[in-house]
C-alpha cells in the first residue's frame, strides 16, 4: 500500500460525496433517483479508470467490478446510497462536499458507505499495481437501495452468479460472523382531530429532531418540562432534540419522537399516542412491550419507534425491531400484534432481512481474523451486529470493517467523519485480506 494509494483513495471518495445519493422519485435508469444513479455512474468510472471489468444493470439497480479470472467469484460487497444529510445548517461542513481537518474527512457517506467501499476498492488496486494476481475472481459489487429496502441488491441476486465467499465493508473490524434478523413495520390505529404530526423519518435511525406546533403548545412544553426533555423553541412552536444513532444502537441513543410522543400522550390522554405514553415510553430494548428477548449468540432485541403520523383519518408509527439470530420469528411477530393491539394499534409488515449466521471456526471467518490480528495486534474476538449489510444477501459472506475499534460512529449523522489514518489502515487490512484468500502465492 503506497502513500499515492492513499491519496487516490481520497480523491475517488471526493467524488463520490459531492453526489446526494438517498432515496428519492424514480426516473428513467435511475429507480431510486437521479443522486443515486449518480453516485453509481461515478463509482464504476472510477472502477473503469483503475483497470477493473465493469458492468452496470442499465435500470440503475446496480453495478460491478472484476479482476481476475476463474469460476469462483470473491465478493466484496458495498453501495453508493445514503441516508438524507437531514438540514445543512447542522452540519459543520457541506455534506455533499468532502472537506479534509485535521486530518479527518467530512461528508455524507464518508463512514456509510462510500469511504469503506473506496478504501477496498484501492485496497484490491495497490495488489495489482504490485502485481499480484488472483485465483478466483474479485467482484466489487455496488447497491443502490441499501438504506431502504434493499431492492438493488435483490435485482443483482436475481440475474447475477452468486458468490462464492465474500465481505461487505460496511461495519466494524473484526469479523461481524452474525447479524440480528430485521424487521421493519407499521402501527396503524385511528386518528385523531385534536393534534397533528408528519415526522417522516428513516427506519434505521434514532430521530435527533421531532417538531410541534400544534394546539395547546403552552401544555406540552410544559409536559416536556416535566418529563426534563431538551427541547428549542421555533417562530411557531417547538422542536424536541435528542441525540441521533443508527437504530441496531438504538439503546444508545435519545429519540427525540418518543420524547414528544410521550408529552403528546401526557396533554392528549388515551388518544393514539397512548402505546407510546403508557408503554413504550423511552425503552428501546422492547422490554416495556414485549418482555426480555434475547439469547445467548446475539444478545438484546432493540427497537426504535422513528416517525409517527397522525391524522384526522390514521395514526401511523414506525417501527424496526433488531431481532436476536435465534428468537422465532413467526412467534415473535404473534406476541408484537398481540401487544400493540392492546392499544388499538395493528400491525402492518413494511420488510423483513432474515438473520446471518456463519460459524466462528469456518475457513473465512478464522482467516479474516488471522488478517486482522497480525495487522493490528488487536485480540477483538469476532462479533454479533444489530445492523444489517448486503453480507446476508450472498452465500458465505460477513461484514468486515472499515470501522476500528474505538472509531467514533457517525453513520447516519450529523457531521460524518472518518479520520484518515484509520482509513489508510483498514485499507492495508484489506489489501491483505484479499492477497491471503485468493492471491496466487507462487
Amino acid at each position: 500500500m503506497t502513500k499515492q494509494h492513499q491519496a487516490d483513495a481520497v480523491k475517488a471518495l471526493e467524488r463520490l460525496v459531492k453526489h446526494p445519493s438517498y432515496l428519492a422519485t424514480a426516473a428513467p435508469g435511475a429507480p431510486f433517483g437521479v443522486g443515486v444513479r449518480a453516485a453509481l455512474d461515478e463509482m464504476m468510472a472510477l472502477c473503469d479508470e483503475l483497470g477493473f471489468k465493469t458492468y452496470t444493470d442499465p435500470d440503475g439497480n446496480y453495478g460491478y467490478a472484476e479482476v481476475g479470472e476463474g469460476d469462483d467469484i470473491f465478493g466484496i460487497l458495498g453501495h453508493v446510497d445514503v441516508v438524507p444529510a437531514g438540514d445543512a445548517a447542522d452540519w459543520a461542513t457541506d455534506p455533499y462536499q468532502a472537506v479534509i481537518k485535521d486530518g479527518v474527512i467530512h461528508g455524507r457517506g464518508v463512514q456509510d458507505d462510500k469511504g469503506p467501499s473506496v478504501a477496498a476498492l484501492f485496497a484490491v488496486k495497490a495488489l495489482m499495481d504490485a502485481g499480484v494476481t488472483f485465483k478466483e475472481r474479485v467482484r466489487f459489487i455496488f447497491g443502490t437501495d441499501e438504506e431502504n429496502l434493499w431492492r438493488g441488491i435483490a435485482v443483482y441476486t436475481e440475474k447475477e452468479a452468486q458468490i462464492t465467499h465474500g465481505i461487505a465493508p460496511d461495519s466494524e473490524f473484526p469479523v461481524t460472523y452474525a447479524e440480528k434478523g430485521l424487521q421493519q413495520a407499521y402501527l396503524i390505529g385511528p386518528g385523531t382531530s385534536d393534534f397533528s404530526l408528519d415526522l417522516d423519518q428513516p427506519f434505521n435511525a434514532v430521530p435527533a429532531k421531532a417538531a410541534y406546533d400544534g394546539p395547546k403548545l403552552a401544555e406540552v412544553t410544559q409536559a416536556l418540562d416535566d418529563f426534563g426533555f431538551a427541547y428549542e423553541t421555533t417562530d411557531t412552536g417547538i422542536v424536541v432534540t435528542g441525540k441521533a444513532i443508527h437504530a441496531m444502537l438504538a439503546p444508545e441513543g435519545t429519540n427525540a419522537v418518543l420524547r414528544l410522543a410521550m408529552a403528546l400522550d401526557k396533554v392528549f390522554p388515551d388518544g393514539p399516542l397512548s402505546l407510546i405514553g403508557q408503554c413504550v415510553k423511552e425503552d428501546a430494548t422492547g422490554a416495556n412491550l414485549l418482555g426480555d428477548i434475547s439469547d445467548e449468540a446475539s444478545g438484546h432485541l432493540t427497537i426504535n419507534l422513528s416517525g409517527i403520523k397522525v391524522t384526522p383519518e390514521e395514526t401511523r408509527i414506525q417501527l424496526d425491531m433488531r431481532v436476536p439470530v435465534t428468537v422465532n420469528h413467526k412467534a415473535l411477530l404473534t406476541q408484537l400484534q398481540e401487544a400493540v393491539g392492546k392499544y388499538g394499534l395493528r400491525y402492518e409488515d413494511f420488510d423483513y432481512l432474515a438473520p446471518l449466521y456463519v460459524p466462528r471456526d469456518s475457513a473465512l471467518v478464522e482467516t479474516l481474523m488471522g488478517v486482522y490480528q497480525d495487522v493490528t495486534g488487536d485480540q477483538t474476538p469476532p462479533q454479533v451486529s444489530g445492523g444489517a449489510t448486503y453480507a446476508r444477501t450472498m452465500h458465505q459472506c460477513v461484514a468486515f470493517g472499515a470501522m476500528l475499534p474505538g472509531v467514533p460512529d457517525y453513520m447516519h449523522q450529523v457531521d460524518e467523519q472518518w479520520e484518515l489514518a484509520k482509513m489508510y489502515e483498514a485499507m492495508t487490512i484489506y489489501a491483505e485480506a484479499v492477497a491471503r484468500i485468493v492471491g496466487n502465492v507462487e
